[in-house]
């Protein structure tokens, strides 16, 4: 049995050695924190940015929140818009600007040097270069040459599906991208004998005579509405109008 006195010295040992064990473990953990949170707090924001103040009554837009995947140029001109009449407040549209991003998508700024943005031409330079660089992966020519509408697609999903991967392909191949839209489309369809019988040589021609093609399908569409809500006895009346005008016409 052991003494009382040796039991006593043993439990005292094993207790100190235990809370010097637990002690240096704290302290490890605390070090990691401490890195952790130096991390999230040092700015990437320069010291005017930082200490810049948001005005009284600011009430922060709604905006469309980016998610690292769409088109980021069209996410920094929808923000523009929805705060243009802060613009020249480079702090608030700094600091405002995060707040229209997920999660996610910013990993990018705790990764900026500190005091590394002083306006919001550098952040969204920052940003842009960013996901530019890590999310666009350009696609070869062959992607483009290789699109044509499916049966029974509209217009307007193949629009679609021929401008997102005409923006993925790196290069100026103006005239071979009009040339495969135009193949693209079926034989008889109407804006390919358009664009057959009057050429268009760039892009901007492209675009115009599609916009053209689909005001003139919507305008007969419109008519085509109308005409089914006129009564038969006043299209009847019409056509008698019409004929009788005509062989007055022919007699004088």
């Amino acid at each position: 049995m052991t003494p009382p006195s040796e039991s006593f010295s043993y439990d005292e040992d094993y207790h100190h050695e235990h809370r010097n064990r637990n002690s240096s473990l704290r302290g490890l953990g605390n070090d990691a924190m401490s890195r952790a949170l130096n991390q999230i707090f040092r700015s990437p924001f320069t010291r005017k940015i930082e200490e810049g103040r948001l005005p009284r009554r600011f009430t922060q837009p709604t905006f469309t929140i980016y998610n690292g995947r769409t088109d980021l140029m069209e996410h920094v001109r929808h923000f523009n818009q929805r705060i243009a009449i802060h613009a020249k407040n480079e702090a608030l549209m700094c600091k405002v600007f995060l707040s229209s991003l997920e999660p996610g998508a910013m990993r990018w700024f705790d990764g900026l040097r500190a005091s590394s943005i002083n306006s919001f031409k550098e952040l969204t330079q920052a940003f842009g270069s960013c996901f530019i660089m890590c999310n666009r992966v350009p696609r070869p020519l062959a992607s483009l040459l290789s699109l044509s509408m499916r049966e029974r697609e509209t217009l307007k999903t193949y629009l679609d599906r021929y401008w997102e991967m005409f923006n993925e392909i790196d290069g100026d191949f103006d005239d071979v991208a009009i040339s495969t839209f135009k193949l693209g489309l079926h034989a008889e369809h109407g804006l390919r004998k358009s664009l057959t019988r009057k050429l268009v040589i760039s892009i901007c021609q492209l675009i115009d005579r599609i916009d053209k093609y689909k005001r003139v399908k919507e305008d007969q569409q419109q008519g085509k509405g109308k005409s089914k809500a006129i009564p038969q006895e006043m299209r009847d009346f019409r056509s008698d109008h019409y004929n009788n005008t005509q062989t007055s016409e022919g007699f004088y």
